[in-house]
């Protein structure tokens, strides 16, 4: 199998990037959840920007990954099925490029669903994070709070309900309140991927946005992942100007884009 650098270290000499190109520190379990797919199997293609791995271990949907970090760097994992598929070994590999490789699988009719954003508190901004207090009229909830959840629901329109995803049975959920007492925004979790991180949804009602309360559910749920050992996790879809600025406004930093084939693909 071929040697890999870490994230965050050239492709020569394991030394860090660069201040200019390196990447924000973020918690080593980070780290090691997102390496786990690309250096696990025979990595075929390794340059300073691209490396492409057949790893049999990937599950069915997760088949074929792309992961494009914040620093520039590319990185895809494939099922030696989807390997022949594509014809991935008679490719040129000293001149592969990650438009050759997408090119190869839309050929072969291999599709992928569309990437989303993954955001992560660094270090820093997570001790931070974890020094701050409740702000603010905000709770965590529970199945005491049904009435008041589901009142939250019925005010909120089904696109915003089906992009949030948010539960009240989730493993934890957060929620804050007007002055009238009326739950306005709420964020729920559960744990991702059978790793220790939660991934999270936030929703906000239309008329109460841009009041801060999406920020502060945010960084609530958020600390209350840390305390329970966990590392929270922030996705939304490239096209979603809103919650990109959310997830900034909260203090969570890019980590990169991630896609992976899609449910409707045959291949």
């Amino acid at each position: 199998m071929t040697s890999q650098a870490r994230f965050g270290e050239e492709e020569t000499g394991g030394a860090r990037l660069s201040a200019q190109g390196a990447m924000p520190a973020f918690s080593q379990s980070i780290i090691d959840f997102w390496e786990k797919p690309f250096v696990n199997g025979d990595i075929v293609y390794c340059d300073s920007i691209l490396s492409i791995t057949v790893n049999r271990e990937l599950s069915e949907d997760r088949r074929v990954m792309v992961l494009e970090t914040a620093d520039g760097r590319i990185r895809a994992a494939l099922t030696p099925l989807i390997a022949d598929k594509i014809g991935l070994s008679q490719l040129q590999h000293h001149n592969l490029t990650i438009d050759t490789f997408q090119q190869k699988m839309h050929e072969a009719g291999v599709c992928l669903h569309g990437a989303d954003y993954l955001f992560y508190y660094s270090n820093a901004n997570k001790n931070i994070l974890l020094q701050e207090g409740v702000k603010g009229d905000l709770r965590q909830l529970s199945a005491e709070d049904e009435d008041v959840f589901s009142a939250f629901q019925s005010s909120a329109s089904e696109q915003d309900l089906d992009d949030a995803y948010i539960e009240l049975d989730h493993w934890a959920v957060f929620g804050s309140f007007d002055e009238q007492q009326q739950l306005v925004s709420a964020a729920s979790m559960y744990p991702w991927e059978n790793a220790r991180i939660a991934d999270l949804g936030v929703l906000t009602l239309t008329s109460f946005r841009g009041k801060g309360h999406a920020r502060q559910v945010v960084r609530s749920i958020s600390k209350h992942a840390y305390e329970h050992g966990y590392e929270p996790q922030y996705r939304c879809q490239l096209d979603n100007a809103a919650s990109t600025a959310l997830a900034k406004a909260a203090g969570l930093t890019l980590f990169g884009k991630w896609d992976v084939i899609s449910p409707d693909c045959m291949a």
